[in-house]
């Protein structure tokens, strides 16, 4: 399990830079004609240029173009951020060495700018952070130190724990330490929907967590997907909870107290996924801080017995989605 678990979150980070690798080369691709009739592209961002030389797997060049930028504009949140993209790419190259030094380096550097600022005075600087934390852990479970691994993201997170990065050090433990323990409660005063489901009141039946958000593309893109799952295996009596939350804003980021983006969740659940209107919605800060959704959405499956299957952050296709299904479901069989 150590092991299978190591190589799960690792490709996790791999499939990032994959598609990064697969989105520049289709725009290199594009026909002349078309490359003549479209707006010219913005300049790059220092992100995006280490992002791009890490697609190519030149680790030396990507490097270069961080401090060569930090020689003439200092150590800005970008090019801080930029920086931390060389250990992201490093261990999703299994170079887990080096990817350590570099996660190190990174959170040295994030270190001496806290002290002059708070981490959440601006968004880049989390990111960065947030990275190096991710990758040490990534490292020490590759290693096969998954004990470690999890004793130093749960430090982080007292360290961290009055910051943003709460859910995505979580989102980490739970990578390595969920799956096969009891499923976290879904607890809130906030439905949408059926209202009060709870975890335990659900024991006996397979269960899966669509944990998602309003502003979320890739939620909607997977909307027919589990659709589709949901009816199939409705006669085994598969059920579905969407945990949501609130992110203080309505469309276009324009900010919405609490009532008006309650609506607005209800406006997005009818839009695009007018299914889930016989499916319980809590919104709940705490479900997301537990279940660490700091990727959406985020899918967590759960076997008869309420224990944890599979902690899937992103989503996936119908064949990807089938067997995960299929397992929690069979094990209902198998336990009659």
């Amino acid at each position: 399990m150590k092991h299978a678990l190591s190589a799960f979150t690792v490709a996790g980070v791999l499939s990032l830079i994959v598609a990064v690798s697969a989105f520049a080369q289709a725009t290199a691709d594009k026909p002349a004609a078309a490359q003549e009739t479209a707006k010219p592209a913005p300049p790059k961002t220092i992100v995006q240029k280490v992002r791009d030389a890490i697609a190519e797997n030149d680790f030396a060049k990507a490097e270069k173009i961080v401090l060569d930028d930090m020689a003439e504009k200092g150590t800005t949140p970008i090019a801080i951020e930029a920086f931390s993209w060389l250990g992201r790419g490093l261990v999703a190259a299994r170079r887990y060495d080096e990817a350590m030094t570099s996660a190190h380096r990174t959170y040295a550097i994030v270190e001496e700018q806290l002290k002059t600022r708070k981490l959440d005075d601006e968004a880049r600087l989390p990111i960065a952070l947030g990275a190096s934390i991710e990758v040490q852990g990534l490292v020490l479970a590759g290693q096969g130190n998954r004990s470690e691994a999890v004793l130093f993201l749960r430090r982080e997170l007292e360290t961290y724990k009055d910051t943003s990065l709460v859910e995505r050090i979580n989102k980490n433990i739970n990578l390595l330490n969920l799956e096969g323990t009891p499923a976290f409660p879904v607890e809130s005063t906030e439905w949408i929907g059926t209202p009060g489901v709870s975890l335990a009141s659900l024991k006996g039946k397979p269960v899966m967590l669509y944990l998602w958000a309003h502003w979320c593309g890739d939620c909607k893109i997977f909307g027919p997907i589990l659709e589709a799952a949901v009816n199939k295996y409705k006669g085994t009596g598969f059920t579905l909870i969407a945990p949501t939350k609130l992110y203080g804003y309505v469309a276009q980021r324009k900010p919405a107290n609490a009532a008006e983006e309650m609506a607005y969740i209800k406006e997005t659940r009818d839009k695009f996924y007018p299914w889930m209107s016989a499916h319980a919605i809590p919104v709940s800060e705490d479900v997301f801080t537990k279940y660490g959704v700091s990727t959406t959405p985020t899918l967590v499956f759960i076997d008869r017995a309420g224990n944890v299957s599979r902690f899937n952050p992103g989503r996936l296709s119908a064949e990807e989605l089938e067997p995960l299904i299929q397992a929690i479901t069979a094990r209902l069989s198998s336990a009659r």
